[in-house]
């Protein structure tokens, strides 16, 4: 079976580019590109950013990462969790009552309403006067918090992980002039592949600079108050 480094090279010699087209404009460095096309996982960081290596690789040459992200799960082991099957439970048909039978049920229990209708009129007591009923207060709603919004814009080609509170997972090559935003309820978690290249607004407010240009930052939760909460 042809590895994941093999098919890698011939996409890329396919479309007559070096391994330093790809650096400059993907913003992965060389060591890392080299360390994918010889199946080096060693060399290579946390599986995440490395399938975000093949991603932008792919992108580049304009082709599917899905074969190349394939390649890499059986290279490292890496299983894909299956769906959930709903198993369908057979409910048994119900028993048929011939009309007759329903006729006669029906007939009992009207005559049994009936019954208990006329000794209800004979002994109920008179209606008591209604009492008026003060409407009951409505407490005030308390105002919702706003949440958290996040606006993210690339100076230079950056590749982002955003995680929005403990749920959706956004993936994604930004190239310059990008322009990405996300809400969320309490947090954001942050994994940049070129600090350096991107300008971070929470909540209207431009952040420091997350990093030198090239800087790989792992899981930066923002806002910072909120890291004691998911953690």
């Amino acid at each position: 079976m042809i590895s994941l480094g093999t098919r890698l090279r011939e996409l890329r010699l396919a479309k007559g580019v070096s391994l330093d087209d790809i650096a400059r404009s993907t913003r992965v460095g060389r060591g890392h590109l080299e360390a994918l096309e010889s199946d080096s996982w060693g060399d290579l960081p946390s599986p995440v950013f490395v399938k975000g290596f093949i991603r932008a690789y792919c992108e580049f040459l304009e082709a599917s990462p899905d074969e190349a992200l394939g390649l890499y799960r059986e290279a490292t082991g890496e299983t894909v969790k299956p769906g959930r099957v709903q198993s369908a439970v057979h409910t048994p048909p119900t028993r048929r009552i011939g009309p007759l039978m329903v006729s006669l049920v029906l007939f009992i229990a009207l005559g049994a309403s009936l019954f208990a209708l006329r000794i209800g009129l004979k002994t109920s007591p008179p209606p008591a006067p209604a009492v008026p009923v003060q409407p009951a207060r409505v407490p005030e709603a308390e105002p919702r918090p706003e949440g958290q919004r996040l606006l993210i814009r690339a100076v230079e080609p950056t590749w982002i992980r955003v995680q929005v509170d403990e749920g959706q997972v956004a993936e994604e090559l930004l190239q310059a002039g990008a322009v990405r935003e996300w809400t969320a309820a309490r947090r954001f978690v942050l994994t940049v592949g070129n600090a350096g290249g991107l300008e971070v607004d929470l909540n209207g407010r431009r952040i420091p600079a997350l990093g030198a240009k090239g800087a790989v930052i792992q899981r930066l939760v923002l806002p910072a108050e909120a890291q004691g909460a998911g953690s």
